[in-house]
């Protein structure tokens, strides 16, 4: 009779006890989720392509990591530079050959501008800056970080077809269309998926989203990690973002403050 009650509560502890292998399933997920923003466009688009967003995310490092970047810096064509607080949604744009800077909260639109040397004073005048540098920094970090924003609260997911680059890779293009969301909502970008490793290699951009054809197309190569993040930069065709550097701390006078920070671009 004791071994069966010896048996019996062992059992009750092995019943009451987390298996480990669904521990460990349960943490995998966790760390494979990529959460739709508030307003993604979830009944209209297909499932196939939400299924691709996803898997393009966790191929360049997984959302987790994404948002624990802190502070991503990187230079835009050549012409100018931005620094982004992700925590604080703090950006810094500086644009040497107008001898302009702007330092905005891109959530609050609150912040400075020097254009020409001289600071923006006068009220009107500095919202009207502060917006540009909005509409500078939603451009540029798209070229950036596009691929963890298919998700974005207005975006619309299709699936748009298969397709094969010169290269002879197999491709998976879905198609972005926006409601209501961005400078200009009556864009369509295509975005092509590497089949084999589900990364972004290539995509079209339509000025209107009823065009037939693309405005322009351009690659999406040479990755490089960032802490644990696949980002491309330096790309073969030398557009787009140049020189990514992530930081963990940045001193609060890169946001508030006109004078280069002490560390190079």
């Amino acid at each position: 009779m004791k071994i069966f009650y010896k048996i019996l509560l062992l059992s009750l502890i092995m019943s009451c006890s987390p298996d480990k292998e669904a521990v460990q399933e349960e943490e995998s997920t966790d760390k494979k989720e990529n959460p739709s923003a508030s307003g993604f466009n979830i009944s209209g688009s297909d499932p196939r392509a939400i299924e691709i967003a996803d898997s393009v995310v966790l191929a360049m490092g997984g959302r987790e990591n994404y948002d624990n970047l802190r502070y991503l810096a990187w230079n835009f064509f050549g012409a100018r530079d931005l620094i982004w607080d992700k925590k604080t949604d703090r950006v810094r744009i500086d644009i040497p050959a107008q001898k302009t800077t702007y330092l905005v909260n891109v959530s609050t639109m609150e912040g400075k501008a020097k254009v020409n040397d001289m600071e923006v004073t006068q009220p009107d005048s500095l919202q009207k800056h502060m917006q540009i540098a909005k509409e500078i920094w939603i451009n540029d970090s798209y070229w950036l970080v596009m691929p963890f924003k298919l998700k974005d609260s207005g975006v619309t997911l299709k699936y748009a077809r298969e397709d094969t680059l010169k290269s002879g890779l197999i491709m998976d293009v879905i198609e972005l269309t926006f409601d209501g969301v961005g400078v200009n909502p009556e864009n369509k970008y295509e975005v092509y998926v590497d089949r084999a490793d589900r990364l972004v290699r290539q995509w079209a951009y339509f000025k209107d989203a009823s065009q037939s054809t693309p405005s322009a197309v351009w690659p999406w190569d040479n990755y490089m990690e960032y802490n644990g993040v696949f980002l491309s930069a330096n790309r073969s065709d030398g557009k787009g973002p140049h020189n990514i550097r992530v930081y963990e701390d940045l001193a609060d006078a890169t946001f508030e403050s006109f004078r280069t920070p002490e560390f190079n671009f």
